[in-house]
C-alpha cells in the first residue's frame, strides 16, 4: 500500500517541516477546560483582509464555539454546521449571541461551505489555516497522513466573556456524539 512511502516521506522531510506538521502528542498543550480563557487568535472570515480576533467576537457575549476538521468534509457538512445553522433561533433562546465555527482552510474555502450550508447571519463559519485555535486547546487531531497536517477535532463549547464555561470534544473523530448544537443548547440554559 501507500502507507510506508507515506512514513518514509514524512521521516525523510521531518528536518524541513515546520514543527506544527512533526509535533508529536508530549509537547502538545493539554485539553481545554471549564474555566480556561479562549485563545487570542486571529481567524479570516470570507478572504485574508476580514481578521477577525476570536477573543473580540466573544468579549462581554455568551455564545457557542465549535470546531471542525475542515469545510466539506462528509459529516461536518452533512450533521455537524447544519445542527447549528437549522438551531439558531433555539441558541439564540437558550442565551447565545454569537454562534461560531472554526476550521482549518483557507477563507475561501470557508466561505463557500459557509454559503454551501446558509450559515449566513447565523453562524459565523471562520478560517483556521493554521490549526492555531486547536492547538492552543488542545484539540489537534493528527491526521496530517491524510490531510497533509494537523487538523482539528471536533469539538463544542459554551463561552461566556472569552471564558470556556463547557467543552465537548468528540471521542472518536469520525463520530459525532457530544458536539452537536443539541448538547449545546442544554449548556447554555445551565
Amino acid at each position: 500500500g501507500t502507507m510506508p512511502i507515506v512514513g518514509y516521506i514524512r521521516r525523510e522531510l521531518r528536518p524541513y517541516l515546520p514543527k506544527s506538521f512533526t509535533a508529536s502528542p508530549g509537547n502538545m498543550t493539554t485539553e481545554a477546560k471549564a474555566g480556561d480563557k479562549l485563545p487570542a487568535v486571529t481567524l479570516y472570515e470570507g478572504d485574508f483582509d476580514t481578521k477577525i480576533l476570536l477573543t473580540d467576537l466573544f468579549k462581554g457575549k455568551k455564545g457557542a464555539l465549535f470546531g471542525v476538521p475542515g469545510a466539506f468534509t462528509p459529516i461536518c457538512t452533512k450533521t455537524h454546521l447544519p445542527s447549528f445553522v437549522d438551531d439558531y433561533e433555539k441558541l439564540k433562546e437558550a442565551g447565545a449571541e454569537v454562534i461560531a465555527c472554526i476550521t482549518v482552510n483557507d477563507p475561501w474555502v470557508t466561505a463557500a461551505w459557509a454559503e454551501s450550508a446558509h450559515a449566513e447571519g447565523k453562524v459565523k463559519v471562520l478560517a483556521d489555516p493554521k490549526n492555531e485555535v486547536a492547538t492552543a486547546m488542545g484539540v489537534v487531531w493528527d491526521i496530517s497522513n491524510l490531510f497533509g497536517h494537523d487538523r482539528s477535532k471536533r469539538f463544542s463549547a459554551v463561552i461566556a466573556d472569552n471564558e470556556i464555561k463547557t467543552i465537548n470534544v468528540e471521542p472518536s473523530n469520525n463520530g459525532l456524539a457530544c458536539s452537536i448544537s443539541s448538547t449545546i443548547i442544554d449548556q447554555l440554559r445551565q
